[in-house]
């Protein structure tokens, strides 16, 4: 299983950023996280989606400003950022795994190369 994330970028507090992870390979069910490592920071979670769409979850911090989307038919997934503030800057990796749901890191299987968000205050 392969994964690609894209969509990072630099823009301006305030504003929103969709980011994208297109996955190949072999694809069965899986779920699909987000995570992001700011610098001189770990990785953190962001947020995840089930392999049916039916449950996600999120980090407190994004909750009501970010929305983890997936078409299971295109093998895609989508990270919808709102409100974007200075404290989002970071690498934003996607992951996926066909039996983790969850937001531990090291659980999951697969991960793309990240994509870099920068936001301007």
């Amino acid at each position: 299983v392969q994964l690609q994330a894209s969509g990072g970028g630099l823009v301006q507090a305030g504003t929103s950023l969709t980011l994208s992870c297109a996955v190949s390979g072999h694809t069965s069910r899986y779920s699909m996280a987000w995570f992001r490592q700011a610098p001189g920071k770990d990785r953190e979670f962001v947020a995840a989606i089930s392999w049916s769409g039916g449950r996600t979850v999120y980090q407190d911090s994004i909750k009501g400003r970010f929305t983890i989307s997936r078409d299971s038919a295109e093998n895609t997934g989508s990270l919808q950022m709102n409100s974007l503030k200075p404290d989002d800057t970071a690498i934003y990796y996607c992951a996926a795994d066909q039996t983790y749901f969850g937001s531990k890191s090291e659980v999951y299987n697969y991960w793309g190369q990240g994509t870099q968000v920068t936001v301007s205050s």
